[in-house]
């Protein structure tokens, strides 16, 4: 029987789908709809409507093949380190693309619904799962040309022949948003002829066309088939640049909102538990855009805060990052932020567009340089070119030498990290920001792509033994990144939607409330490379009532008038009040 709410939601599409492909197309789409929901089931089992999330959310992000053990298939490797290490502390795993693929490290993806062999296969997805809450992507901008989507393209069989968008070469496409530096258009033989494709981000990846129902019924079902394997969360890739449109930016148009927000509605009805996760790397405004009016993405990665955090570290000063997270919108108990540093990408600078003025990030761009980093480009409308990402680990990038790890380094990385975790949202920590690695350059040497330079894969039994070396940056780092997560997830003050309250102790720290209904956090960070004290009483006049102030990752209690907090380089205080 169809629920009230159901045929509310089923309303809300048919305006969707009206908006997308006209009034002639609705009734057949419903009618897919409620053909896919029975497909898969209503409330596919195991799901129900349990939080979406809580103080103890927490993800990793990581290849399936980031650990390795010879002779075994690499996802069996990743699920033992994981339950030996992780099982307890980080409860989701966002395993980045592990389908069939012909580049781009996964996100040229060749067959949807099968697991690359030299992975594993859904068996060891499935085991993971057992333990981890399980985050899959959704590669729905583009798709490999060696799929058998392309193939029948090429030969004109249908439904395929109709999947890609082809374009007069002569057409001006010069106001179209270019996230890299690469022709957007590439000739294809086809049985009837040279054709020119829309390729957005290379010519191995070929932009599908949402204009054609099809394509957008073939994700729908992609998607409804991902939860019944297992997945919790779902990662919609390079989401901003899906609907095209000739004369326009082809970036954030109405119909891809529109498209993301049937995504949800087709959520709401069939799996109530299942995060839908928009990946736009663009400035701030344009990135929330896709909250909706709380009927679109559940969360959205919080892009501006890598960059954010490294700019205020390497220079010492929080007056960016400090107004940046004063202006954050307060946001609904429906939506939240995925808050990380670092990611399989590089670290994109888009978002700091508008924040941080362009001399400075120049400045930024050259210190990672110094360190070991490479910086890649993006075309601009007018020709000119401009940052567009950092490719350096995140560890490294807060080094103060190339070659070098001091006590120094390790503890400014970690205070990133405990920012990162304490801020509204649900925390993520990419596998190389928890292990501290290196700049692969041997990595980048063999593949000639800058992205390869955070990309290693670690050994098992080398990373074993690091971490069997109480003194190795890698045990330090993750030790203590657990410890805090830990700690983190016992307090109610950390509920990804708990209120959070930006305090202003001056440029060289970085602070704010959290407050749940009974507890009340205060989060202070030292940005400075030296001793700093605060007198809590002088810049917080609520607190001279309160008798006891205790930093929950110290143990140190701070008692009486007064209150002075001794804060070492990079260190960060929880004050329970």
């Amino acid at each position: 029987m169809i629920k009230q709410t159901d045929i509310q939601i089923l309303k809300r599409m048919r305006l969707r789908f009206n908006r997308l492909y006209g009034p002639n197309c609705v009734d057949i789409c419903l009618e897919r709809v409620v053909s896919l929901i029975g497909r898969y089931g209503v409330g596919l089992e195991g799901l129900n409507e349990a939080p979406l999330w809580d103080e103890g959310s927490s993800i990793l992000i990581t290849y399936g093949d980031m650990v390795q053990n010879e002779g075994e298939r690499p996802l069996a490797a990743l699920q033992r380190f994981m339950e030996r290490h992780l099982k307890g502390s980080i409860t989701s795993v966002h395993i980045l693309p592990f389908f069939p693929y012909s580049s781009d490290d996964g996100f040229s993806v060749i067959d949807y619904r099968i697991v690359d062999p030299q992975l594993g296969e859904w068996e060891n997805i499935r085991q993971i799962g057992r333990n981890f809450r399980l985050m899959y992507d959704l590669v729905l901008n583009h798709v490999s040309r060696k799929s058998v989507w392309f193939k029948n393209y090429i030969a004109g069989i249908a439904p395929h022949r109709d999947f890609f968008i082809q374009v007069e070469p002569d057409m001006d496409l010069s106001g179209v948003t270019r996230p890299r530096s690469l022709p957007l258009l590439t000739p294809v033989k086809t049985r009837h002829g040279v054709e020119h494709l829309w390729t957005t981000f290379s010519s191995d990846q070929i932009d599908l066309n949402f204009a054609n129902p099809d394509v957008l019924f073939e994700f729908l079902d992609i998607l409804m088939f991902y939860i019944s394997t297992g997945a919790r969360i779902v990662r919609m890739d390079a989401i901003a640049y899906l609907w095209k449109s000739i004369g326009t930016s082809c970036i954030h148009l109405n119909q891809t909102h529109e498209v993301v927000k049937l995504m949800r509605d087709l959520l709401d009805m069939a799996a109530p538990d299942v995060v839908l996760l928009t990946e736009t790397n663009v400035p701030h405004e344009e990135n929330i855009s896709y909250f909706g009016e709380g009927d679109e993405a559940h969360m959205v990665y919080q892009f501006s805060l890598p960059p954010l955090l490294l700019h205020a570290l390497i220079n010492g000063n929080t007056r960016f990052l400090t107004a940046w997270a004063e202006a954050l919108p307060e946001l609904s108990d429906k939506c939240t932020y995925l808050n990380f540093t670092a990611s399989h990408d590089g670290i994109g600078v888009r978002p700091l567009h508008g924040i941080v003025p362009d001399g400075e990030l120049d400045q930024l761009a050259e210190r990672m340089k110094a360190l070991g980093g490479h910086v890649s480009t993006k075309t601009n409308s007018d020709g000119s070119e401009s940052p567009y990402e950092l490719n350096i680990t995140y560890f490294d990038a807060l080094g103060d030498e190339r070659e070098k790890v001091t006590d120094n380094h390790i503890a400014r990385f970690l205070c990133s990290q405990t920012v990162a975790m304490a801020l509204q949202g649900v925390p993520a920590v990419y596998f190389h920001s928890l292990t501290a690695t290196r700049n692969n350059y041997a990595g980048v040497e063999e593949t000639g792509r800058a992205r390869t330079i955070n990309r290693k894969k670690w050994q098992e039994d080398e990373l074993n033994d690091l971490l069997s070396q109480p003194d190795s940056a890698t045990a330090r780092v993750m030790n203590e990144y657990l410890r805090r997560i830990q700690i983190r997830a016992q307090h109610p003050a950390f509920h990804p939607n708990a209120p959070q309250q930006v305090i202003d102790f001056g440029e060289q720290l970085f602070a704010f409330m959290r407050q749940a209904k009974e507890e009340k956090i205060v989060c202070i960070s030292n940005f400075a490379d030296q001793y700093m004290e605060l007198q809590l009483d002088e810049h917080m006049p609520e607190l001279k009532d309160i008798q006891t102030c205790v930093d929950i990752l110290s143990g140190q209690r701070y008692m009486g008038e007064g209150k002075v907090v001794a804060l070492m380089p990079y260190q960060t205080v929880w004050l329970q009040v």
